[in-house]
């Protein structure tokens, strides 16, 4: 069996909040693939059961840093 290439970073409750870390962890360098189910993508907020929820993959090669830019990220720190 093939060793799983992506490794999921988080959870996270949203759309936006998801596609804002995409764009912050690949300004970075770390690819991203997002995973959401099909009916919390529609065009009104679906937070019921878990629906809006996406999850957030990396490549296992990059966790660690993608967990330290996560702590960033959440903390609103700027790198620079």
């Amino acid at each position: 069996m093939d060793e799983m290439k992506y490794e999921r970073l988080v959870d996270i409750q949203g759309r936006l909040e998801a596609s804002l870390l995409e764009s912050y962890l690949e300004a970075q360098g770390i690819d991203v693939e997002l995973i959401q189910e099909s009916l919390g993508q529609s065009s009104y907020a679906v937070t019921v059961n878990g629906l809006g929820r996406v999850q957030v993959f990396v490549p296992r090669a990059q966790i660690d840093e993608a967990r330290e830019l996560l702590k960033i990220f959440r903390e609103g720190v700027d790198m620079e």
